[in-house]
């Protein structure tokens, strides 16, 4: 029998939607059935949003002292808990089992951490004259998060949103809900007050669109792709309220001539297929000196050849499925399409890999001599499929790397750090990556995340997150003139 959690968390307890709506969770490597869950309706984020709003008053006055023993406990929870995590993340969208408790759940519960850190000194006010400047919770807020890093896509809103003492709804992906349910036992575990945190699963056209057209919804803050996050805003205009957007990426990774190219080809590659390629900043577009061009190439295939593609519960498994049958299905598309229009395939291809009848599993791909205006170099896949371009000198690469309608981040390996940061500071993207940095890590909490252009707005993690979080205040006449 496999478990049913169709129960939303609302005003600190477990209640039934109003109306059932059962939903399916499917394992993506097996293409069975893992659990149940139930999809949300308008009525179930109206009673959300009146719990957080009934608990607004109470907890955006709580205490520094008082967040950071909640912050505590809340650490204290999530650590006990990381190994149901990692399995219920590696059940719902696929991660290999190793990956989804040391980096997608550590990486969550890093955001905590560093929050309860920025917060221990976090300034809320300061005088400017005779005003006094202050900075306050913004209110309720919808945290609608996606599906490839399920709970650490959360953490990165949530952790912050408490910091500043706003109440909250959380809307994970339906696809995922799992791991989301766990943190709401963590969270219920930890203490936090009744309304403060709440939990309704739904999808997009029906809990998205209510949380985004609420009234009583101050901020929406939305990780997903481009084209709903601009469905998000223009939910959101008519009641003005603050909208924050993490959307997509098609991250260039510039390799300059004096880089030691085997080393900065075979990162690129690994990065670009890490978590299945089902990263918003994954660097999909390798860009190499067009006299450089082959020997990367044959690198690139290397290291892809060696890629271990399977089962996520095996400890040596590299890559393992994609999400779900649409993603397959999308990334089979892309590179259906880079093949018709001519880009050279040099690893990987259609289909499954060789042996495996069952599963969303993909090959690693790989493309070479793509023209920076194909639709696999401007589009985003959301798979593990590399396009490498060649660009003619160092103006010729910034150019390509800028010339996408995305700037979530950007990736520049170089001889020096000095050659580094000169590229670095020329390219329009919210997140710089220098020479592998950060170096033994995939992720920095502590340094803001957001993107340029049509990747968003606003940024996350760490005192950048906290600040997004906030309304500013100014009391003038504070101390008499």
């Amino acid at each position: 029998m496999n478990p049913t959690y169709t129960r939303f968390y609302i005003d600190g307890a477990w209640v039934d939607p109003i109306e059932k709506r059962p939903f399916e969770v499917v394992d993506p490597a097996t293409e069975e059935v893992v659990a149940y869950t139930s999809l949300g309706s308008a009525a179930d984020v109206d009673r959300a949003v009146r719990a957080a709003r009934t608990a607004f008053p109470a907890y955006s006055q709580a205490s520094r002292e008082e967040k950071l023993a909640l912050f505590d406990r809340i650490i204290a929870a999530f650590e006990a808990r990381l190994d149901q995590f990692a399995e219920v993340i590696m059940q719902e969208m696929g991660s290999p089992l190793w990956f989804a408790k040391s980096v997608q759940a550590i990486t969550a519960l890093e955001h905590f951490q560093e929050l309860r850190k920025v917060l221990a000194t976090y300034e809320f006010g300061h005088m400017l004259g005779t005003t006094r400047v202050v900075r306050e919770p913004i209110g309720v807020c919808g945290l609608i998060t996606p599906w490839n890093w399920p709970v650490n896509q959360i953490a990165s809103k949530l952790a912050p949103a408490l910091a500043a003492g706003c109440t909250v709804l959380v809307k994970p992906s339906e696809v995922a809900p799992l791991s989301a349910i766990v943190l709401a036992e963590v969270l219920h575990e930890a203490g936090v007050p009744k309304g403060v945190f709440n939990l309704v699963n739904g999808d997009g056209p029906t809990v998205g669109e209510a949380i985004s057209t609420h009234p009583d919804v101050d901020m929406v803050s939305f990780t997903g792709s481009t084209r709903a996050g601009i469905m998000v805003a223009k939910s959101a205009a008519d009641t003005v309220k603050r909208v924050h957007q993490e959307l997509g990426g098609k991250s260039g990774n510039i390799i300059l001539p004096s880089a030691d190219l085997r080393t900065a080809v075979r990162a690129g590659v690994l990065r670009c297929f890490t978590n299945t390629g089902q990263s918003c900043q994954a660097p999909t577009r390798m860009l190499i000196q067009k006299d450089k061009m082959s020997e990367a190439v044959a690198c690139a295939k290397e290291v892809a050849a060696k890629v271990v593609v399977g089962d996520p519960r095996r400890p040596d498994t590299e890559m393992g499925p994609l999400v779900s049958k649409a993603q397959f299905d999308r990334v089979q598309h892309f590179i259906m399409v880079g093949m018709e229009e001519g880009a050279e395939l040099v690893a990987g291809g259609p289909g499954r890999p060789a042996g495996v009848n069952r599963g969303y599993y993909v090959r690693p791909t790989i493309f070479a001599q793509v023209d920076p205006q194909s639709t696999i170099a401007q589009q985003e896949i959301f798979g593990p499929v590399l396009s490498m371009i060649a660009y003619d000198d160092v103006e010729d690469a910034i150019a390509i790397a800028n010339g996408t309608v995305y700037g979530l981040s950007g990736y520049v390996f170089a001889g020096t750090i000095e050659e580094a940061r000169a590229v670095g500071m020329r390219l329009r993207a919210g997140r710089i990556y220098l020479n592998g940095a950060p170096h033994g890590k995939l992720q920095d909490v502590s340094a803001p995340f957001g993107g340029y252009k049509q990747s968003g707005n606003g940024r996350e993690a760490g005192f950048y997150g906290l600040e997004d979080f906030m309304e500013i205040k100014a009391l003038l006449g504070f101390v008499p003139a």
